[in-house]
């Protein structure tokens, strides 16, 4: 009997690579999947870079698209009132909320389970496309399954 490389309890990781490097469209790119993820029935964390970084994507949450309401809150060590808030943070992601892991941060999240999906939407600066690049190395010598999306 053969071993697969791609066993079913892993999770699989999408890049977004944008084509600019302008911060505010990759917030409002990363708006725009969060409230994808959030209609089609799921939650997420959305893993920040810093503190400073989670208050803006909270803002831009706000404000990206008029009309458009997705519960959300930032994450400081809480679990939230209603079943299915997006929780947006730096760190320390709640087991509940690992299904999808919306990275935005330079780190690597977690890659075992609960976690099903991780979304990493990288800007096209030279930093960016670095980090990115040291995280789908990472992914690959864990043996997860692999998709990248030139937006």
């Amino acid at each position: 009997m053969t071993e697969t490389s791609h066993s079913p309890s892993l999770p699989e990781v999408s890049f977004y690579v944008l084509g600019s490097h302008d911060q505010q469209q990759r917030l409002e790119f990363a708006c725009k999947l969060i409230e994808k993820i959030y209609r089609t029935g799921f939650f997420c964390y959305v893993l920040a870079e810093s503190a400073e970084q989670a208050g803006q994507i909270d803002k831009a949450m706000w404000t990206f698209r008029a009309g458009s309401f997705v519960p959300h809150q930032i994450y400081q060590g809480r679990l939230p009132q209603y079943p299915g808030t997006i929780l947006i943070g730096d760190s320390d992601i709640p087991e509940a909320w690992r299904g999808v892991i919306v990275n935005l941060s330079s780190t690597f999240p977690p890659a075992e389970p609960p976690t099903e999906r991780i979304l990493e939407i990288l800007d096209n600066s030279e930093q960016s496309k670095q980090a990115g690049r040291q995280r789908y190395r990472h992914y690959q010598q864990l043996g997860l399954s692999i998709n990248t999306h030139k937006m």
